[in-house]
């Protein structure tokens, strides 16, 4: 694999630094995904609306505090601002929480673009290479040199290709993941505000819980 690297020529230092990134781009994701996995609790949610719904506001607002759980903190902060803004407040906490999902999502994405190119890049060089020693006229005793340049490209241009298939499968992955946490999160944010719409002396007007990511 050493071997084969220092045949791509120069751009396979940049590939390197690339593929080093898009790594640690993914196993930053890997661990975040396993950590918000373990600290999913629906049944707790679910315990916080019915306390919401009997207006036990101060004892789901406890309940919800005392957990990590991305949709527990949305809704506790609708219920602290339920006598002012509670969808806004949700909103914005909604989309703190969406950003974690997709924060470090582009670096996936540069990876999908850029690896391709810079094997691009490896394989206008590498010909550049081959050619410029076909042009001298001199090609007795050269044809390792001129093979050489024509692997160089084929080299850069695999690696490039191989990073950019490495990321776009994740990509596409954590992207679906956010979305269905938007998803999530505007479900339990529409029954709240349903819950809350029936507490005595609320406004009627209807509220947008709609959530961009």
């Amino acid at each position: 694999m050493i071997e084969f690297f220092f045949k791509g020529g120069p751009v396979m230092w940049p590939i390197l630094i690339l593929g080093l990134v898009t790594l640690a781009a993914l196993l930053e994701k890997a661990i975040f995904l396993i950590s918000e996995q373990s600290i999913r609790n629906p049944k707790l949610v679910q315990k916080i609306l019915e306390l919401a719904e009997k207006g036990m506001y101060e004892e789901a607002i406890t309940m919800g505090e005392k957990s990590k759980y991305n949709v527990a903190q949305v809704i506790v902060e609708g219920l602290r601002h339920r006598n002012s803004m509670p969808v806004d407040a949700m909103i914005e906490a909604a989309s703190a929480q969406i950003e974690k999902y997709s924060r470090g999502l582009v670096i996936l994405d540069t990876a999908v673009t850029l690896g391709p190119l810079l094997g691009l890049l490896g394989t206008v060089t590498g010909m550049m290479h081959a050619f410029s020693i076909v042009g001298t006229g001199e090609i007795a005793g050269k044809q390792a040199a001129i093979t050489g340049g024509v692997a160089e490209s084929l080299i850069a241009v695999s690696f490039g290709l191989a990073i950019a298939i490495l990321a776009i499968i994740p990509l596409n992955f954590f992207n679906a993941r956010a979305e269905k946490v938007r998803r999530e999160l505007e479900g339990y944010c529409t029954r709240l505000e349903l819950i809350l719409k029936k507490a005595p002396k609320k406004s009627s007007n209807r509220m947008d819980v709609e959530m961009t990511h």
